[in-house]
């Protein structure tokens, strides 16, 4: 469902301006509609979040009587670039809390639909700022373990090691009980 709404916004609201979503999530809002944190990439090679509202509008086609239903329209709310985005603030990392702040000029509070949505956002961010502004993110407040590359790639410890080798070890057994067809 998420793939078809990300094409659905890519072509309605940012292919147009040549521009490319990268990440979105679904974010509450006090507003009536659906509302999404978005972070896309623009023709100048710009990061920008915005916050879009999801709403529904009559669509007539040629004949008006048959081709009327309703369709979504999207409408960016609110616009920032990354590169303003000074600290991202996860609130508490002990607390399976989906709310976070970002500080640019003024702190704009956002409630994600899942903790685990909170987290993809950030690591998007983390990423693209990384490799479009050319600086690290600041975060405060995050489990850096779910942010960053998992840790078990990273420490070759014996451990690691051992887990490759039975994994490994598993594939040759698996493979060998495959039967081979002798033509």
């Amino acid at each position: 469902m998420s793939s078809l709404l990300r094409k659905e916004m890519q072509r309605m609201l940012f292919r147009p301006e040549g521009q490319k979503l990268q990440k979105f999530i679904e974010i509450h809002e006090a507003t009536p509609g659906r509302h999404f944190l978005c972070v896309y990439v623009t023709k100048t090679k710009e990061v920008q979040l915005c916050v879009v509202r999801s709403q529904k509008s009559l669509y007539s086609g040629s004949n008006k009587l048959l081709n009327s239903r309703l369709e979504d329209s999207y409408l960016r709310t609110e616009v920032w670039l990354l590169q303003d985005l000074t600290l991202l603030d996860g609130r508490d990392p002990d607390v399976d809390d989906p709310c976070f702040l970002m500080h640019f000029s003024t702190v704009r509070s956002v409630t994600a639909f899942s903790c685990g949505a909170k987290y993809s956002m950030a690591r998007a961010l983390v990423a693209l700022s990384d490799k479009h502004c050319g600086r690290p993110l600041t975060l405060v407040n995050y489990d850096l373990a779910y942010i960053g590359p998992s840790s078990i790639y990273l420490n070759r410890g014996d451990c690691v090691v051992l887990m490759q080798i039975c994994f490994y070890a598993a594939n040759l057994v698996c493979l060998s009980l495959c039967p081979v067809p002798l033509d």
